[in-house]
């Protein structure tokens, strides 16, 4: 928070001074919390945010910048191992499962990403969410690794339900059995919009090519799920970070931003 606030006053060139007026703050308020000797409350956070949109400072590309900064240590100090991240809504309370998010592209899993971004936006909404900076020991896990293509495109629709219209067919079968027994999955994560654009496949009115371009359209990133507790086990938490109220405001206007985003490309392809 130290840093955040630093970031602002400085993006708006001003002194300390100058930086209280604005806020119709005290001097020594803005001195205490760039010294890190009290936090704003929440009430202080908006205004701080307020303050931003006023000016035109860009929280969101510092706050990706610190948090892939900090990956980029871990990564420098655990050379062994790739860095992912992992957002969770309040924080995880005791073993690692593979139960998360049942209705997603890989199933009931525990996710992890390549890309900050993509658990940022999925937790901001949430009053106290967490990201965390994690690591898997593949070892000798039994791992799919999916390209980006058609076949990634089905298991997607698998496990959204969006084949269930062919489950006594041996299209589905096959699908079924390219996950049974998996304890990783990986893979590009799908956009948002996936619901429209299968149904549009399926419906005919876009090709197989124009599928996979409107699912993998913005590049979120691959996701790493484990979908096995022996997965999950070898899941290791290398560091947490709380966000606070101001980080969180900042980051629903990427959220927003990333869906529309999402809607006019996948528009323009179909």
């Amino acid at each position: 928070m130290t840093d955040l606030i630093k970031f602002i006053r400085s993006s708006a060139t001003m002194s300390q001074q100058e930086f209280a007026d604005g806020l119709r703050m005290a001097f020594a308020t803005i001195n205490r919390w760039e010294n890190g000797k009290t936090t704003p409350p929440p009430a202080a956070q908006k205004a701080l945010y307020e303050f931003c949109i006023h000016h035109n400072i860009d929280l969101t590309d510092y706050i990706i910048g610190i948090l892939t900064q900090e990956k980029l240590k871990l990564e420098e100090s655990n050379p062994d191992v790739k860095v992912l991240f992992h957002g969770s809504k309040s924080g995880i309370e005791g073993d690692i499962m593979p139960i998360i998010r049942s209705q997603c592209d890989f199933g009931k899993g525990f996710y992890m990403g390549t890309e900050v971004v993509q658990p940022l936006t999925l937790i901001c909404n949430y009053k106290t969410p967490i990201l965390y900076f994690v690591a898997i020991n593949k070892g000798d896990l039994n791992i799919l690794e999916l390209p980006t293509d058609i076949s990634w495109a089905f298991v997607v629709a698998y496990n959204r339900g969006r084949l269930e219209r062919v489950k006594e067919k041996n299209f589905y079968r096959q699908y079924a059995e390219l996950l049974q027994g998996r304890d990783l999955i990986i893979g590009d994560i799908a956009d948002d919009r996936m619901f429209y654009v299968l149904d549009n496949f399926f419906e005919g009115n876009i090709t197989d090519k124009g599928l996979v371009e409107c699912l993998s359209t913005l590049q979120l990133g691959k996701q790493y799920v484990a979908v096995s507790q022996n997965a999950c086990q070898n899941v290791k938490i290398l560091k947490e970070y709380a966000l606070s109220e101001l980080e969180l405001m900042a980051l629903k206007d990427i959220s927003e931003k990333k869906r529309q985003t999402g809607i006019e490309r996948a528009n323009e392809i179909c």
